[in-house]
């Protein structure tokens, strides 16, 4: 396979823009890492026009598809977790071409996985948690049942994701096969929600009740980078705290986030005057208990 693909990786490779070649390739029985390709050519460059090219081959009644990433677009998958696959893909695929062991590098990190960077995807795991979360109590308490479970699978596997990110592991795509491993108690919860034969009403009130300890339990840790930037000025605008080059990467979830972090004492609320009669400007600031924390 990689002989009838060389002369496709290697017209890149001679490339000064290109940072590492990487093939991964189909195997029998295994979960389809490579999109149901025989194989994937992930070729990273410095820099390139789109930040994502893809195209696709046939050779020999087989397909392949060859990815062109720029190394920036990697690090942005690498640091939000948008793009799980990649890291399979970095981590399994055989290097064919690697520049100043940039690749090399790129695995050492990964297993390393510096604290600063864990703290920021703990953050926005937990973000996404608080949403999935909060959406599923809501749809619960208005008896839909199906959307809550539906919201409730998906804030499960954040709390998996973000257990595993704490303990220093980076999330698979087997992410349930991770958890049950490292955090045993949360798969559980997963395992019951999904399996009892109780009435969903009732696994789903059960499940509220333990979920409550563990997701306060892990709070702290998993705002710790949010509270790191509050912690930079006395008091914020929502708006500044969306513009900011960091906390703009929680996205949709911050304003979700930022009410419950409010409602549990996490973050205090500052008002100013407009003027306005009766109407203040709603600013935030990491609460009292956090500020003289390291």
């Amino acid at each position: 396979m990689e002989d009838i693909l060389r002369p496709i990786y290697q017209e890149r490779a001679s490339q000064e823009n290109t940072l590492g070649v990487l093939i991964i390739e189909k195997r029998e029985k295994s979960i389809p890492f490579t999109d149901t390709f025989d194989a994937i050519l992930l070729i990273v460059v410095k820099d390139a026009v789109q930040p994502v090219f893809i195209k696709h081959y046939s050779y020999q009644n087989k397909k392949a598809a060859m990815h062109i990433v720029t190394e920036a677009q990697l690090n942005e998958w690498l640091l939000i977790g948008s793009n799980r696959k990649v890291i399979e893909w970095i981590y399994s695929g055989r290097v064919l071409f690697d520049r100043n062991e940039f690749l090399h590098n790129l695995r050492v990190e990964l297993n390393e996985f510096p604290f600063n960077g864990r703290k920021l995807k703990m953050g926005l795991e937990f973000a996404k948690l608080i949403r999935r979360y909060m959406d599923g109590k809501s749809f619960f308490k208005n008896s839909q049942y199906l959307d809550a479970f539906n919201h409730i699978v998906h804030s499960l596997h954040h709390l998996g994701r973000l257990a595993l990110i704490e303990n220093g592991f980076h999330p698979e795509v087997t992410v349930w096969k991770q958890v049950k491993q490292i955090e045993p108690e949360i798969y559980q919860l997963y395992y019951e929600l999904v399996n009892s034969e109780e009435e969903l009403e009732k696994r789903l009130s059960l499940l509220f009740l333990a979920s409550d300890f563990l997701i306060h339990s892990r709070t702290e840790r998993g705002i710790a980078h949010l509270i790191d930037v509050l912690k930079t000025k006395e008091f914020w605008s929502f708006n500044e705290i969306a513009s900011h080059p960091e906390l703009s990467l929680y996205s949709v979830d911050l304003e979700v986030l930022f009410e419950y972090l409010v409602e549990k004492h996490f973050i205090e609320v500052v008002t100013i005057e407009t003027k306005g009669q009766g109407i203040f400007h709603r600013n935030y600031k990491a609460a009292e208990k956090l500020l003289n924390k390291k």
